[in-house]
């Protein structure tokens, strides 16, 4: 569906290490960025899937980067383990809580997930989809 998703920050750095804490337990892992003209930026995929793509980058008009009003990106996780993992590791790297993990079942039988806003404030969350296999 998507071919790729992305997320300004105003500290590249920041947010990189803030990602590569909350992704690697669930299975993505930092491609190269091949420079194009465009500010910097991180990028996670899928190992042997050159998509979709997850970018975290400084703004293309060098303003700074500002959070969407009721805007969240939700990554899917292999297991609740793994939904655990990600969050402890992105409270760890800067993140701060919006929901911790556990069950929610009025989102479906199976439904594991776990909210975290990241260092710039941009809400994510890691999802076991349990309701969805």
């Amino acid at each position: 569906m998507f071919s790729h998703v992305m997320l300004g920050t105003r500290d590249l750095s920041r947010a990189a290490a803030f990602y590569d804490a909350v992704l690697l337990p669930i299975g993505l892992r930092r491609r190269q960025v091949v420079p194009d003209g465009g500010p910097d930026c991180a990028c996670w995929v899928m190992p042997d899937h050159p998509l979709p793509r997850f970018y975290v980058t400084l703004p293309f008009d060098r303003q700074q980067a500002t959070v969407a009003n009721g805007g969240m990106v939700a990554f899917l996780a292999p297991n609740p383990e793994a939904v655990d993992r990600a969050y402890q590791a992105g409270l760890a790297a800067g993140g701060s809580d919006e929901g911790p993990p556990g069950e929610r079942l009025h989102y479906g039988a199976g439904y594991y997930g776990a909210y975290l806003r990241d260092p710039d404030g941009n809400k994510v969350h890691i999802v076991h989809r349990g309701d969805m296999l």
